[in-house]
């Protein structure tokens, strides 16, 4: 994510944090009451947000764990292309060997 992205996500909160605010005034509730829920929901997000990030970085699941896992496949894939048949067949052979 490019700084440009992380600051224009920050301004879409504000943003929204500010319509729900006008949202619950227009529903009826007083400024306070409309301050405090508007809070409740950013808090809300906050933490649904924070609870999908930890899920991704205990999985795994984080762009540069993918973009890692990509780079080993297609390094050993080419790795493996370049052997000779006769270095593929003592490999295979090796792993055979542990194997047993």
């Amino acid at each position: 994510m490019r700084r440009i992205d992380a600051l224009g996500i920050v301004l879409g909160v504000f943003v929204a944090g500010g319509l729900f605010y006008v949202i619950f005034q227009q529903v009826g509730l007083d400024a306070q009451s409309a301050g405090i829920w508007t809070q409740a929901l950013l808090v809300a997000v906050l933490v649904g947000w924070l609870l999908t990030y930890l899920s991704r970085a205990v999985n795994n699941k984080m762009t540069y764990h993918e973009q890692r896992d990509r780079y080993e496949n297609a390094y050993f894939t080419k790795r493996l292309e370049e052997l000779t048949p006769e270095e593929l067949e003592r490999i295979q052979a090796e792993i055979e060997q542990d194997k047993q």
